[in-house]
C-alpha cells in the first residue's frame, strides 16, 4: 500500500474524519475538518495516519485513556464546534429521509455528570481488570480515571473493582451497571459466577465498607442497606435494579423541560415506552396520564412511587409490548398528546398509527437520530406539521444525541 495524503472535510457520525478522493470517502480515525494526513489506505481507513497540519479546533484530550480507550471518539475537539456536530447528526439523519427543517443548538451536558455508568469486568491472570473496551478491540482498558463520570462513581472505581473481584467468571465477562442516586450507588452485577452465593458474607461485607445504597447480581437484590431513591422533580422513585435511567441529571431535567412545555394545557396524555416514570411523574402534576411500558421491573418501580401521595391528577399504567401491540386508533381517541420515548430501535410501529390519528399534539424523545427521522418522516407523512427539533447532548464526547422533536395536527 502506498502512502496518500489526505484532507479532512468532515466529520462522520461516529467522530472518524472523512476524506473524499476519486476511489471514495476515506475515513481517519482521530482527524477533524481541515487536517491533512498522509496515510497507506485499505478498505476505505487510513492506517498509521500521519499528521502535516492541525485544526485550529483541536484541543488537548482531557483523560489519559483517551487514545485507547473507546468511550470517548471526540474528546480533541473544541466544546463549539463539537456541539455544531452533533446538531449536523441530527440535521443530516432528517435530511436522509427528506426533512428540511431548522434544527435548535445543542444543549450542552458537562463533564463529570454521567449518574449512571457501565463497566466491563474480566480477569487478566491474578488481576482484575474493570473499565471499558479499546477502539475496535474486545481488549479491555483498566480505567484509572473518567472524567465524564459523576464523582461518586468515579471515586469508587477501586472499590467496586475489589468488590467484583470475588465473583467474577473464569472466562469471559462480567458487567456492572452503576447508578448514583440520592441514596448513594445503586450497583448491579451480571454475568457474575453463578456460584456466588458461598460469597454472600464478603460481598455483604464489602457493601458496607462501600456505603453503597444496594447490590444486585446476576438479577437478584443481596443486600439493601436504603432504598436507592431517584428525585424526579420532587417525587421520589426507588430505582430498578440495572434499570434504564436518563445518563445525566442535566439531560433529564432539559429533556423534560421541553417535553412539558409542548405538552402545554393538554389535559389527557399517553407517555409510551414510559420507562419508570420520568415523563410521567412530572407531566401527572398538570395532565391526567396513562403510562405505557413493557419492562416489568419498570412498571413496578412507577406503581411504588405512585402509592405515595404527591398532589398528582389520575394517573395510570399498564405493562404492554409496543412494538408488538402499538396502541390502535381506538386507544390513541381519548388523548389530547402523545410522548414517546422508545429504544434506539425507534418507535415504527406506533408511529405509523399515530400519523392516522387525531391526537393534536406528539412530542418524539430518541436517542436515535436515523431512528427519529424515520418515525418523524411517518408522522409527516401523515399529516402532522414539525415545529421544532431540538438535540440535547448527555453523552459528552461521543457521537451518540438525544433529541427531542414536537409535531401539531393543524
Amino acid at each position: 500500500m502506498s502512502e496518500r495524503e489526505l484532507t479532512i472535510a468532515e466529520l462522520g457520525h461516529r467522530g472518524d474524519g472523512i476524506a473524499p478522493t476519486d476511489h471514495g470517502a476515506v475515513y481517519v480515525a482521530g482527524a477533524l475538518p481541515g487536517e491533512v494526513v498522509t496515510a497507506s489506505v485499505a478498505d476505505g481507513r487510513a492506517k498509521n495516519p500521519i499528521f502535516k497540519s492541525l485544526s485550529p479546533d483541536r484541543i488537548t484530550p482531557v483523560c489519559r485513556h483517551f487514545e485507547t480507550c473507546g468511550g470517548c471518539t471526540v474528546q480533541h475537539l473544541a466544546p463549539a464546534p463539537y456541539l455544531a456536530w452533533k446538531r449536523t447528526l441530527v440535521e443530516k439523519a432528517l435530511r436522509d429521509r427528506g426533512i428540511e427543517t431548522d434544527v435548535s443548538d445543542t444543549v450542552s451536558a458537562t463533564a463529570g455528570g454521567r449518574r449512571r455508568a457501565v463497566f466491563t469486568a474480566t480477569r487478566a491472570g491474578r488481576h482484575t481488570l474493570l473499565g471499558y473496551h479499546e477502539k475496535s478491540s474486545h481488549r479491555l482498558v483498566d480505567i484509572k480515571e473518567c472524567p465524564i463520570l459523576d464523582p461518586a462513581i468515579a471515586q469508587a472505581v477501586n472499590g467496586l473493582k475489589s468488590l467484583v473481584s470475588e465473583i467474577l467468571p473464569r472466562k469471559g465477562e462480567a458487567r456492572l451497571t452503576v447508578l448514583n442516586t440520592t441514596a448513594g450507588l445503586d450497583v448491579a452485577i451480571d454475568k457474575a459466577d453463578k456460584a456466588y452465593e458461598r460469597k454472600i458474607p464478603a460481598l455483604s461485607q464489602k457493601t458496607i465498607e462501600l456505603d453503597l445504597a444496594r447490590l444486585s447480581i446476576n438479577g437478584e437484590v443481596l443486600l439493601e442497606v436504603r432504598p436507592p431513591m431517584l428525585d424526579m422533580d420532587g417525587i421520589g422513585l426507588a430505582a430498578a435494579p440495572g434499570g434504564f435511567t436518563q445518563a445525566t441529571l442535566a439531560a433529564e431535567d432539559a429533556l423534560s423541560k421541553r417535553v412539558l412545555e409542548a405538552v402545554g394545557k393538554a389535559k389527557t396524555v399517553a407517555d409510551l415506552f414510559s420507562g419508570a416514570g420520568t415523563f410521567a411523574l412530572r407531566l401527572a402534576r398538570q395532565a391526567n396520564v396513562h403510562a405505557v411500558e413493557g419492562d416489568a421491573a419498570a412498571i413496578a418501580a412507577f406503581d411504588k412511587a405512585l402509592r405515595k401521595p404527591q398532589g398528582l391528577k389520575k394517573v395510570s399504567y399498564e405493562r404492554r409490548d409496543l412494538f408488538r401491540r402499538p396502541l390502535v386508533l381506538e386507544e390513541l381517541e381519548p388523548f389530547d398528546a402523545v410522548v414517546f420515548d422508545p429504544p434506539r430501535a425507534g418507535a415504527q410501529a406506533q408511529a405509523e398509527l399515530l400519523a392516522q390519528s387525531s391526537v393534536k399534539t406528539i412530542v418524539a424523545v430518541s436517542c436515535n437520530p436515523a431512528t427519529f427521522a424515520r418515525d418523524v418522516r411517518l408522522l409527516l407523512d401523515g399529516g402532522y406539521t414539525l415545529q421544532s427539533v431540538t438535540p440535547v447532548d448527555q453523552f459528552l464526547y461521543s457521537p451518540h444525541i438525544e433529541v427531542v422533536g414536537v409535531l401539531i395536527r393543524e
